[in-house]
């Protein structure tokens, strides 16, 4: 399995750079050209299934993204509530899976639901995820808290069951997101510091992606580590570091 998990592979959502088609930054389009296939079969997995319209948006978006950058496209379907069910054998005829942004419990559920934890072991081709679904391809998945209100709601669940795709808890759009506030509180100095004694969370900018090749993992571009109560630059733009 390539498992590819990014903040955004399209550009920052800040537009704080100009990007057309998919993000060049730290050789992702290199890294993605070298496992694609002739024809390639993806397969979009939403993070909000019951939102029909934004999903084929979304699918014929990303579509013309791929084409756009010459990447050929046999087919490109979408998992939502419209599919009464994938079994192991129709996922894995897929040669790309594409796990979608967007709210994190939301997906979290979703996943849960249609059991793709289990179908989604020994895929032998290539995973994207993107924010939500690069949290969410953790094992145990810290979903940092986003929505109005979950920064102080007590009963809010931080940490889930996910993909078991990584060990690693990514927190994306860093630089959109550092100097956030939630609830009256600061996202990372006053919740996700916190919540990094014992753990330890890798922020990600947008342009930057943990690449991981048979369990192999490796970031590429500009990276944070957060653990205990710190954060630290581990990596920059332009830059690779293997990790283990």
């Amino acid at each position: 399995m390539i498992l590819f998990l990014t903040s955004s592979p399209t550009g920052p959502l800040d537009n704080s750079r100009e990007v057309e088609g998919l993000d060049e930054s730290n050789h992702f389009v290199e890294n993605l050209w070298e496992c694609w296939k002739p024809e390639m079969r993806c397969l979009y997995i939403s993070a909000f299934p019951d939102n029909f319209e934004a999903n084929d948006e979304i699918q014929q978006g990303m579509a013309q993204t791929f084409e756009s950058c010459d990447f050929p496209i046999g087919a490109f379907d979408v998992w939502d509530d419209r599919t009464a069910d994938f079994s192991w054998e129709t996922l894995h005829s897929y040669d790309l899976i594409i796990l979608g942004g967007g709210h994190v419990p939301t997906e979290n559920a979703f996943f849960h639901r249609i059991s793709l934890r289990e179908k989604i072991q020994g895929f032998d081709g290539v995973i994207i995820g993107i924010s939500a679904g690069t949290m969410n391809s953790a094992d145990t998945v810290y979903a940092q808290p986003e929505e109005p209100g979950e920064g102080a709601d007590p009963d809010y669940e931080r940490w889930l069951e996910g993909l078991g795709l990584t060990q690693r808890n990514v927190c994306p759009h860093y630089q959109m997101v550092k100097d956030f506030e939630l609830d009256g509180m600061r996202l990372f100095e006053d919740i996700t510091y916190q919540d990094s004694y014992g753990n330890e969370f890798i922020s990600l900018p947008d342009g930057s992606y943990i690449l991981s090749v048979d369990g192999q993992e490796t970031i590429w571009g500009e990276a944070y580590l957060i653990k205990d109560g710190w954060i630290e630059q581990i990596c920059e733009n332009g830059q690779t570091l293997d990790i283990y």
